[in-house]
């Protein structure tokens, strides 16, 4: 166990101990039967991947854990990504179903240094689907492959009984160019490094829980959905000492920072005057109990530089339409190492831990 940070009084010390102890266990699944806390992409999405699936497959490829697989074939190093997307309801204020699996698959191969090249698409149907909404599903994902640049040349369509789906599933698989190869992974965030983020985060998830009409709340808000590969491409032109990006999808900015923490072994501290929100989201993520650093974003990257650079990629950022809104947030330390801190606009610290439950079920 590292020194603790200049200030920690002995209780302190003890709390961060016992969570260092309990993060570094080995990961396993309590949970006799999935629930829906296994897919918000908190603490038991992180025990499901790790407990099972990694362990099953465990491979050099597969465990560094990042959005998309890096290999060669052919000496042409290639980036692999897969999605699948269970969103309700299937249209929703700015985007829909279809437009949200592209950008989503886009985005985790754009990340990762790639260009986005080709993608595939499987539906899974359900007996009764009107034609008219497979249709502009259809329709919304040829105009966001168009936009981002990307064809879809291959696919499957299951049909399940009545009663057995929601509407329409989309998986949908990705295989990009890389041009960094082993240059970007959030293991290798380092003390000082700044984190960024590329604008107001928690507009996707705050706008499909309006969407579903269950709560008596006023918001104009629009999904943040949109491929971020222009403005990825920008961002590592622009500044080399770029370490790590993700795209802030399932359990928000809050479950990256955490990731980039146990990653690498380090500490992140973030402040809360820093972070963009819009009022709209602040507001509506207040009346559900929701902080904003957990909520979903689908057009918003978290990035880790190298602080010589920082101001570098920041301007880089602010020059695409997409990051308009960017801004430094905070900084990595050594210290406490797993843990991601928060400096409070009232002027304490807070642990920003991983999820326990899912607040946001089917977001994306």
């Amino acid at each position: 166990m590292a020194a603790p940070p200049e200030g920690t009084d002995a209780r302190e010390q003890l709390v961060l101990d016992r969570i260092d102890r309990v993060r570094r266990a080995r990961a396993r699944v309590r949970e006799e039967r999935i629930t829906l806390a296994h897919g918000s992409g908190g603490k038991a999405t992180h025990s499901l991947v790790e407990a099972i699936f990694l362990e099953a497959f465990r491979n050099p490829l597969l465990e560094p854990l990042e959005d998309a697989a890096e290999f060669r074939l052919d000496g042409t190093p290639l980036a692999l990504t897969t999605d699948s997307f269970v969103v309700s309801p299937l249209f929703f204020p700015g985007g829909d179903i279809g437009d949200l699996a592209i950008n989503g698959t886009v985005n985790d191969l754009a990340v990762s240094g790639a260009t986005p090249k080709y993608l595939t698409a499987g539906f899974i149907l359900e007996e009764g689907f009107p034609v008219a909404d497979l249709t502009r599903v259809v329709e919304s994902m040829t105009a966001a492959a168009r936009a981002a640049g990307v064809e879809v040349v291959t696919g499957d369509t299951k049909v399940v009984q009545r009663g057995k789906a929601d509407g329409c599933y989309i998986n949908t698989t990705g295989i990009g160019v890389e041009n960094y190869p082993g240059r970007l992974g959030i293991a290798t965030a380092r003390d000082g490094d700044a984190v960024l983020v590329s604008g107001p985060i928690g507009e996707h998830g705050i706008t499909i829980m309006l969407a579903r009409g269950e709560l008596d709340i006023d918001a104009d808000l629009v999904s943040d959905t949109a491929p971020v590969n222009g403005l990825v491409a920008g961002l590592l032109e622009a500044a080399p000492g770029v370490r790590a990006l993700r795209d802030a999808t399932r359990g928000g900015v809050a479950t990256v920072l955490n990731e980039v923490a146990r990653a690498a072994d380090v500490a992140v501290v973030i402040d809360e005057d820093a972070v963009p929100v819009r009022d709209e989201v602040r507001g509506a993520s207040e009346l559900l109990g929701i902080d904003p650093l957990y909520v979903a974003c689908e057009g918003r990257i978290v990035a880790i530089v190298d602080p010589a650079q920082a101001d570098t990629a920041l301007a880089a950022l602010r020059r695409h339409p997409l990051g308009e809104r960017a801004a430094v947030i905070g900084r990595v330390k050594a210290d406490p190492p797993g843990l991601v801190l928060l400096n409070t606009t009232f002027g304490g610290t807070r642990i920003v831990d991983l999820l326990v439950g899912d607040p946001l079920p089917r977001i994306c």
